[in-house]
């Protein structure tokens, strides 16, 4: 259309222009209302996703989270994760959004302006108002310190295997920091009767809380050695070492008798090594003990190593001084092996055992430990009643043997009627003992069942012919659960010994029969498992060997019971267990 107007220009002039004009601007006109009527079309609230929509564009609301995984954003409402809260406002206005101050009690540190809903999901105690535990206050460590909470301090002093020093009074950063450059180390250089000496201190004992010099002429001089030339003191480089209090390593001394850096054979005349402080990183041996070591002398406590004076017996004598790393380590220990400065390890004196499940008398555990180079002996809890338990930690530095005492836990081993709960270490130490041959147990006093036989101890006359047989057979238990550790038994005095021994007391009743016209010393047990044979020898006519020795075994798995060894390999009485063979006549 526009086209065609403005071809008819030439022939009208100036009134098809202005008709132009008319047209055009009715044109813009009908564009403007299409416009707007497209646009009023979109305002208010879409239907299909719950988010709010100003003149086309989405409002700005508060998503506890958002789809990309951040939390607590004012951001469109087509951001919001719907799975979590959102409102139309400010998050600082929302309840759940709210910022205060979020606690991690493990490392001790306080993160504020935090939402509640982050605090916890990061397992820390949130509080809308700074709680105590976030009071702040001076950390020294060593050399070094840190503004921080009392728990934040005694982690980071366990870290670096300090001691927890705190104060509370530091009350702001600057006097916290300040509060260690005071002890900062260093040359403290002055006068002294017409010569210019020097002395190793810190800047507060030199020059007080002054940064240079105070008025006595004293200057501190941090890092420095005095016996570096620069300082020009009375004080140079030496052949001598000293050991120090507090201080693992053999440190050089200078002419004025102040301690220089660690003792290196090979800096005895090195300038610069006779000039600044040495970091124990930064010398000969880093990370090592050099136990030993003729010409090093970084020791380190912690891998067995300490600054000692030589003495005639070592067989290593140092290059300089009179000090050497001593050996902390423990060589050819009771049991022939070597360990390290602060390992553990278990022994158990028990020269007869014979099996696992079986203590003789008198043994007991003890956890032996290397400290220093010396072995010594700590003793567990007497009659067994304490086991020793040993572990290792695997390290840089190889395999590190640990030990403990702990309580041996044995007393509800024989209620125990499966393998399964016998074995059950998180509750209890036992073992589980199968019949070695495969024909189960039978118990006098049944300890693992619980069936309950007429008699007592030794005196096997539960019953007789067919009704004894079935009582037999219902006390019949394929296995049994033994004390691992048995407990050592006041066997000599009181009734608890017979109590917890008795359990093992066993019984057979075994079908002897002869024919019609043999004696009395014809019988014979003929009946195979269905006559109980297993525990009778019709050689001998008595009680089978292999049975016997089975059940005393199990005697003497129950503690200080039956014919054990004493912890010196003695034997005990045979009248330690007894068997008793009673007969009942059934005529047939």
């Amino acid at each position: 259309m526009a086209c065609g107007i403005w071809i008819g220009i030439n022939k009208m002039g100036n009134k098809i222009k202005k008709e132009s004009r008319g047209i055009l601007l009715a044109f813009a006109v009908v564009l403007l209302f299409i416009f707007l009527s497209l646009v009023s079309a979109e305002v208010g609230t879409s239907s299909g996703n719950n988010n709010t929509v100003v003149n086309g564009l989405d409002a700005t609301v508060c998503c506890e989270k958002t789809t990309t995984g951040l939390f607590c954003q004012d951001a469109p409402a087509a951001q919001c994760n719907n799975a979590f809260k959102q409102a139309p406002t400010a998050c600082r206005s929302t309840s759940f959004c709210k910022p205060g101050t979020c606690y991690d009690s493990s490392e001790g540190m306080c993160a504020t302006n935090t939402p509640e809903k982050v605090c916890n999901l990061n397992n820390g105690t949130w509080s809308a108002k700074n709680p105590a535990q976030c009071e702040l206050g001076c950390c020294r460590l060593g050399d070094q310190a840190a503004f921080v909470t009392l728990v934040r301090c005694k982690r980071l002093s366990a870290v670096f295997g300090l001691e927890t020093n705190y104060n509370k009074a530091l009350n702001n950063e600057a006097d916290c920091v300040l509060s260690v450059q005071n002890q900062e180390k260093g040359a403290c250089v002055f006068e002294k009767e017409f010569e210019k000496t020097c002395k190793m201190t810190t800047r507060a004992d030199c020059i007080g809380t002054s940064r240079n010099a105070s008025s006595s002429g004293k200057v501190f001089y941090v890092g420095k050695l005095c016996s570096a030339e620069e300082l020009g003191t009375n004080c140079g480089p030496s052949k001598e070492t000293t050991c120090l209090d507090g201080k693992d390593e053999i440190y050089f001394k200078d002419t004025c008798g102040n301690p220089a850096n660690i003792y290196d054979a090979s800096k005895v005349n090195d300038k610069e090594y006779w000039k600044n402080i040495k970091d124990k990183a930064e010398v000969c041996g880093a990370s090592s003990a050099n136990a030993n070591s003729a010409s090093c002398g970084n020791c380190n406590y912690l891998l067995g190593s300490i600054c000692r004076q030589v003495t005639k017996n070592d067989s290593t004598k140092p290059t300089y001084g009179q000090n050497i790393c001593k050996d902390l380590n423990c060589k050819k220990t009771q049991n022939g092996k070597d360990y390290k400065h602060g390992e553990s390890w278990c022994i158990f004196t028990d020269s007869g055992t014979t099996s696992s499940g079986i203590a003789s008398v008198g043994s007991r555990f003890y956890k032996h430990i290397c400290i220093n180079g010396e072995e010594v002996l700590e003793q567990c809890a007497d009659f067994r009643q304490q086991e020793c338990i040993q572990d290792k930690i695997t390290t840089t530095s190889g395999d590190f043997s640990q030990a403990a005492c702990r309580v041996n836990r044995w007393q509800d081993c024989t209620s125990q009627d499966n393998e399964g709960d016998c074995a059950n270490t998180d509750r209890r130490d036992c073992l589980w003992k199968n019949s070695p041959d495969g024909k189960g147990y039978q118990f006098a006093n049944a300890p693992v069942v619980g069936t309950e036989f007429s008699g007592t101890g030794n005196d096997s006359t539960a019953g007789s012919g067919a009704a004894g047989a079935a009582i037999a057979e219902a006390a019949t238990v394929g296995g049994v659960c033994l004390p691992l550790n048995p407990p050592g038994l006041q066997f000599w005095e009181g009734e608890e010994a017979k109590t917890i021994c008795s359990q093992a007391n066993a019984v057979c009743i075994v079908q002897l029969s002869r024919k019609l016209f043999e004696s009395d010393s014809d019988l014979k047990c003929e009946g195979g498992a269905e006559g109980n044979c297993s525990c009778w020898d019709n050689t001998k006519k008595g009680p089978s060997k292999e049975w016997v020795d089975k059940y005393v075994d199990v005697c003497k798995s129950m503690g200080d019971c039956g014919p054990v060894v004493n912890w010196v390999g003695q034997a005990g009485y045979n009248e330690s267990y007894s068997v008793t063979v009673k007969k009942e006549k059934v005529t047939t």
